[in-house]
């Protein structure tokens, strides 16, 4: 089965592009970057704005063909760098006027079966999106029942956790296990009832091993703080979330550090004055797909846009953000 090479004509259908368009206000020009380039969509969009600068970030080494060609197009206004989005503070130091993280799989990746997204591969089990120090196969294969039950219920909300992560070690005393379909065979055994389920019974077990692999809580928790650090005031941090874990963790960043941020308790005098806070007045609005685009693009579905606006205030390292989701942290570290 051959494999899609990624190109700017691949079908990769951006997620809600007009409303990013639309909340990043473009047309008064700034500085842009694009924390997930991907295919290239948001940053081509943002570009075509004369007086818009663009700097594109991607750990998957894979797209830089992609924006050698923005790069050629635009010369002096775009710029790319191969890095995780936990490093976006280290491109530019301050004064960013609008930050965009797509957090979901690029269809560049899942449609290309040798890298081992897609439940259809019949090639190595592998989910690295680039700058990973690990696979999918040596998580599937080294990792403890325990461990194996904890990444399965925890990063993928899974019910039937315990049964799979019994069912894989089982599997692999045998043979080691080395091909998705492999993997797939064994998740579907050990589900129950496969007819109820609207979705794929491999869905939450394949997005919590590929979360596991590439550290992709930390990577969110980390880059959306340093991305916060070199917002401008008055700047705009705009977020698409694909999962619940992905949205609890923005939607607590942006509520809990905003200026209406709700009173910890009932029972203790509250004073907006002696708060600090990181992001203006935040709505706490969830922008969905519209019926077009789901129509042209059924993945988006899942897809959640929030967006808050950076306050005057210095910056500060928002610790609590990292206790509240210290037990996602703790079990990504495992592979350390």
């Amino acid at each position: 089965m051959k494999s899609q090479i990624p190109s700017l004509d691949t079908h990769h259908f951006p997620v809600m592009l007009s409303e990013i368009i639309e909340f990043s206000t473009p047309s008064k020009g700034g500085l842009y970057i694009d924390c997930t380039f991907g295919g290239g969509a948001y940053s081509e969009a943002l570009l075509k704005f004369p007086k818009t600068k663009v700097i594109g970030l991607d750990r998957d080494g894979t797209v830089s063909s992609l924006a050698k060609k923005l790069k050629k197009k635009f010369k002096n206004r775009f710029q790319f760098h191969q890095i995780k989005f936990s490093q976006v503070d280290t491109i530019f130091k301050n004064c960013v006027d609008v930050i965009i993280f797509d957090l979901g799989l690029s269809s560049i990746q899942l449609n290309n079966f040798k890298r081992g997204f897609s439940f259809k591969s019949r090639d190595d089990l592998d989910m690295k999106m680039g700058l990973t120090d690990i696979s999918a196969k040596e998580v599937i294969n080294n990792m403890s029942e325990d461990q194996l039950r904890s990444i399965i219920k925890i990063l993928g909300e899974e019910k039937e956790a315990y049964v799979i992560a019994k069912n894989i070690v089982m599997a692999r005393k045998k043979k080691k296990i080395t091909k998705v379909h492999e993997l797939v065979n064994i998740i579907e055994k050990s589900k129950k009832k496969k007819f109820a389920y609207k979705i794929n019974p491999c869905t939450k077990t394949f997005q919590a091993i590929r979360i596991f692999v590439n550290k992709e809580i930390t990577e969110l928790v980390n880059g959306i703080i340093n991305a916060t650090k070199i917002l401008k005031p008055g700047g705009k941090l705009l977020i698409v979330t694909f999962h619940s874990i992905e949205d609890k963790i923005v939607k607590y960043f942006f509520s809990n550090f905003s200026k209406n941020r709700s009173n910890p308790s009932r029972y203790l005098p509250y004073n907006i004055t002696n708060f600090n806070y990181l992001f203006e007045k935040y709505k706490n609005t969830i922008i969905k797909p519209s019926q077009i685009e789901l129509a042209k693009n059924n993945p988006s579905r899942s897809a959640k846009l929030r967006f808050a606006t950076r306050s005057k205030n210095k910056f500060f390292y928002p610790d609590e953000l990292l206790k509240r989701f210290k037990k996602y942290l703790e079990l990504e570290a495992m592979s350390d």
